[in-house]
């Protein structure tokens, strides 16, 4: 079965659409990458998105106009990956845009933004959506849902096998070995904390808005790295806690990013020196690297490292990563025959072929989930009249 998988993550830059073959189902389906293409949302598309995403009060009609656009771009995304129309089922994330974890006396909840009627309806193609919300029902923190994914797809390995995804935020799969005595083990993963948001926010901030990324990690690789910083960083009650957890730009937004940029401008004074951009993103840049580094120090130690995600770019934070995780063998997820771009949104598509066919796709020792359940919400389109 050809299935379309779309995914826009935290950083709200894009859509990811992958188009992929499934057979022999369903634990681990066998797999071919038919087609794959990255649409890029409109730079005012994108800012509004973001700005909701960390709390910008919006009326209700807005948010609807918000919903309406989102769906569309993600239509757009589709025919552009799809342009003969050869899946038979789209499994769509959707865009974030407000991620609440569980806490002690609060049910977890998380808004992905879309309309998912209408997206089957301008694709004339079942679409299922609204992936997050049974685990959340259950108990579960609704993310990461990708891991039950990678292992799935990446399959075992002689040792412990990790990969990590550098989107918005860092998330970590654990996957156990295919032998010895951790092989009955369950797959893990949680999200870290910040991998791109932070970075992203700098560089507009720095640029009055007229760039939005370091490319390649190139101003932050001019800078020197605040260890002090880090390590005081690294404390945080978010990056103590154990898994599961997940994140988003509710907590590692525009509001933080003025925080660790107060930190670094007192400390620098302290040196009797400003604060230089190219210092600031360096240590936002090696802080993302720790924060991933720090969570695998904490066991079973993983024999390799797969990196995927739109953070495989930044030379400085792939080399903050190989100096922070040592023991470990750090190389690109494409390596394996899935893109750095394609791992999400290919999950995905997993996930609504796995709805399909009735298979759980969250994982309890994961989320936190009291049960595995099957994700997801199937919408069907009416055809179209004819002439």
């Amino acid at each position: 079965m050809v299935v379309l998988g779309l995914m826009s993550g935290t950083s709200a830059d894009g859509v990811d659409a992958v188009l992929v073959r499934f057979s022999r189902c369903c634990p681990r389906p066998r797999w071919r990458i038919l087609a794959s293409r990255f649409s890029a949302y409109p730079d005012p598309l994108r800012q509004e998105l973001v700005a909701v995403g960390q709390g910008a009060l919006r009326s209700s009609a807005a948010l609807l106009d918000l919903a309406e656009a989102v769906t569309e771009a993600q239509a757009a995304a589709a025919r552009a990956c799809d342009p003969q129309g050869l899946a038979e089922l789209v499994g769509c994330h959707g865009q974030t845009i407000w991620h609440r974890p569980p806490a002690q006396r609060r049910r977890g909840a998380s808004w992905q933004l879309l309309q998912g009627p209408l997206l089957a309806q301008l694709l004339q193609r079942p679409v299922v959506h609204d992936l997050r919300a049974a685990d959340l029902a259950l108990g579960g923190e609704g993310a990461p849902l990708v891991p039950a994914a990678d292992e799935a797809l990446i399959g075992r390995t002689g040792g412990w096998r990790a990969l990590l995804n550098l989107g918005g935020i860092a998330n970590l799969t654990l996957i156990p070995p295919g032998q010895g005595p951790d092989r009955r083990l369950p797959v893990r993963g949680w999200d870290c904390g910040p991998a791109n948001t932070l970075l992203d926010l700098a560089v507009a901030r720095f640029t009055d808005g007229r760039e939005q990324v370091d490319a390649g990690g190139a101003w932050a690789s001019r800078g020197r790295i605040d260890e002090d910083a880090l390590r005081a960083w690294l404390q945080e009650p978010y990056f103590q806690r154990s898994a599961p957890k997940s994140t988003g730009r509710e907590l590692f937004g525009q509001s933080d990013l003025e925080r660790r940029l107060t930190w670094l401008e007192r400390a620098a004074r302290e040196r009797g020196q400003a604060l230089e951009p190219a210092d600031a993103l360096a240590t936002l840049t090696a802080f993302s690297a720790a924060v991933v580094a720090q969570d695998l120090a904490r066991g079973p130690r993983p024999v390799e490292l797969l990196v995927a995600g739109g953070g495989t770019r930044n030379r400085l934070l792939m080399a903050e990563l190989q100096r922070r995780c040592r023991g470990m063998i750090v190389r690109p997820l494409a390596e394996l025959g899935i893109g750095e771009s394609q791992r999400e949104a290919m999950a995905f598509a997993l996930l609504a072929w796995w709805h399909r066919h009735g298979h759980p796709g969250n994982a309890p020792s994961i989320t936190g989930a009291r049960r595995r359940a099957v994700l997801g919400v199937r919408a069907e389109p009416t055809p179209e009249a004819g002439p």
